[in-house]
């Protein structure tokens, strides 16, 4: 399994998965001009993608997806909560309503119920030997899913904003109130607590995601992350940052 963020952040989104016979991205906030150089930087014509899976409708997970469905016909699964708007963009023929588990080729796909200010669904991808948990975009993560997420070979996680930053950052204090709700946005901390309880022995990789620009640092999600893993074994090296404008470096398990 291969894994690459081309983008991440408020401004787009955007990540590449590759298995022996599937190629996917998940979420399509980037152009496709970007996608298309970022794919062919690592030997990928955007032609062989098998797959778009969307996570959720806000503009920075779908802002290049009726560009990119215009230039390749490739299926776009999505849960059927987001129907209603996907619609509006893409053809209905490439859209693939998933509501449970499902596969595209070798992979098999589960989804988890985010919790944000739409309807929002992270993605657990398994091809038989590895696997990946994928959540960004939810204010808290539902303890019936520690357990499905447990030990898992890599985790994109939302590492969305500093407390203290947030606090006595710019926002309005509405806007602030949004971000540390159940329907805003994962901290720092909370994730390294979530972490802490799930990796295992098979965790290969974290990739920090979705990080704020007003209200976050790279320094400081991969110090409060690493303060929360303090008690378990981990290799701090494979904690990755993604970025908005530039993308991880390729992650191969």
């Amino acid at each position: 399994m291969k894994i690459q963020v081309l983008a991440s952040g408020s401004k787009g989104n955007c990540t590449y998965i590759e298995t022996t016979n599937t190629k996917i991205l998940i979420d399509c906030g980037i152009s496709f001009l970007r996608i298309k150089n970022e794919l062919e930087k690592i030997n990928i014509k955007p032609e062989s993608l098998n797959g778009i899976l969307i996570s959720h409708i806000h503009n920075d997970h779908i802002s290049g997806l009726a560009s990119l469905i215009k230039k390749i016909n490739i299926p776009v699964y999505i849960h059927e909560d987001l129907y209603s708007e996907i619609k509006k963009i893409i053809p209905i023929e490439n859209i693939k309503i998933i509501n449970s588990d499902f596969f595209i080729n070798n992979i098999n796909i589960k989804l988890i119920t985010a919790s944000h200010d739409v309807p929002a669904f992270g993605f657990i991808i398994d091809d038989g030997i590895n696997s990946v948990v994928y959540l960004t975009d939810t204010g808290y993560i539902n303890r019936k899913y520690y357990e499905l997420t447990k030990n898992k070979t890599i985790y994109i996680i939302e590492s969305n904003h500093d407390e203290k930053m947030l606090m006595e950052g710019k926002y309005p204090y509405i806007l602030k109130q949004r971000v540390l709700s159940d329907k805003g946005h994962l901290s720092n901390r909370y994730t390294g607590r979530y972490l802490n309880k799930t990796i295992g022995n098979n965790t290969k990789y974290i990739i920090l995601a979705h990080l704020s620009e007003n209200n976050n640092t790279p320094e400081l999600a991969l110090e409060q992350v690493k303060e929360q893993l303090s008690d378990i074994e981990f290799n701090y090296e494979k904690i990755i940052i993604a970025k908005q404008y530039e993308e991880t470096e390729m992650v191969e398990v």
